[in-house]
């Protein structure tokens, strides 16, 4: 049976937060990155939107034992998209879903601070697969950064938080000055 893949392009591009049997860099283009808010949070989480003109860097990931329905309640707000991914370096292409926001889900306002621990670990995860440039990049393609960021780090509230060496801490407190965004203490 050919493995099914899905494609990550938040904290799954980070490894540690996951166990899949393989795991490969991929593009995924006409969709581009966003900060979603939903009624089922007080606080954003990424997703994606179809955008002819944007490509989106990620991970594609095997689906262990195609156990689609552990990682459909890992992603529980989301649904899945059939897609075509490159430069993966697979042949053949791999069959490949990606989660995106339920639209009716999208809140219509964006007042909730994003989550430092979470922000960490995809910055993690993209500097691991494509190193500074790669992670510098999240920044760069990523839309909805006009919420403020909350610093969790001394107590993270992302179930899937980890651990950053110096140099990875100032790469994300350094992306997130680059844009201007307000980072806010931990009440």
């Amino acid at each position: 049976m050919t493995p099914k893949f899905v494609f990550g392009y938040g904290s799954l591009v980070n490894r540690r937060s996951h166990a899949a049997p393989q795991a490969h860099p991929a593009r995924l283009r006409g969709w581009q990155r966003e900060w979603c808010q939903t009624s089922l949070r007080p606080t954003p989480f990424l997703s994606v939107r179809p955008s002819a003109d944007h490509e989106v860097l990620g991970l594609i990931a095997e689906v262990a034992q195609e156990d689609w329905q552990a990682l459909d309640e890992r992603e529980a707000a989301y649904e899945r998209h059939q897609v075509a991914v490159d430069d993966h370096g697979l042949d053949p292409s791999p069959h490949t879903q990606v989660y995106a926001i339920c639209p009716d889900l999208k809140a219509t306002t964006a007042d909730g601070p994003i989550l430092l621990s979470y922000l960490d670990v995809v910055v993690q995860g993209y500097l691991h697969v494509f190193g500074e440039d790669g992670a510098k990049a999240f920044f760069d393609t990523t839309a909805g950064w006009d919420r403020p960021v909350l610093n969790d780090r001394s107590a993270p509230r992302y179930s899937r938080h980890q651990v950053l060496a110096p140099e990875e801490i100032a790469l994300v407190d350094n992306g997130l000055k680059a844009l201007s965004v307000p980072v806010k203490k931990l009440e």
